[in-house]
């Protein structure tokens, strides 16, 4: 193989090899396996909500599970993209690209809350990591006191 046959990246592609951009683009952006066991959950318990839904329409964001009558907002965070303290580990290879893209994603998360606090929202966020029915538990909890709150909506 000569040096012109050699696989490079596309121009302001952050995969540093073929093999490193087929892996990344494998990965799920919704329905990760910890999603669906939340959402599983939920369901059993009689809770209806949308999927990976925009939570205010002005807001390109979206939220993983979304009750919209009660204004409950759920993200269930992934714990390398999203940085968490207990398991992210830096990368070895393209390493400022990598810390950089999670230090925005944090920061991006950080706006979100905000944002969707001073709307009136509540959000729950959840480490990829947490027992799915733990999760379940607090979402439903949370949910069902602001219905009440709300007059049963």
């Amino acid at each position: 193989m000569s040096d012109s046959d050699a696989w490079q990246p596309p121009p302001g592609s952050w995969a540093s090899s073929a093999a490193r951009r087929r892996n990344m683009q494998a990965i799920k952006a919704r329905d990760t396996k910890p999603e669906r066991l939340v959402r599983q959950l939920l369901h059993a318990r009689g809770l209806r909500y949308r999927v990976a839904a925009r939570p205010l329409a002005e807001l390109r964001r979206t939220a993983d599970i979304v009750f919209r009558p009660t204004h409950v907002a759920v993200f269930i965070d992934g714990c390398y993209w999203h940085g968490c303290p207990e398991h992210y580990v830096s990368p070895r290879t393209n390493v400022g690209y990598w810390s950089e893209k999670v230090a925005r994603n944090i920061a991006r998360d950080r706006d979100t809350d905000r944002r969707l606090t001073d709307a009136g929202w509540l959000v729950l966020r959840f480490w990829e990591h947490e027992p799915s029915g733990v999760c379940a538990d607090k979402i439903a909890a949370a949910v069902l006191s602001r219905r009440r709150a709300n007059g049963g909506n």
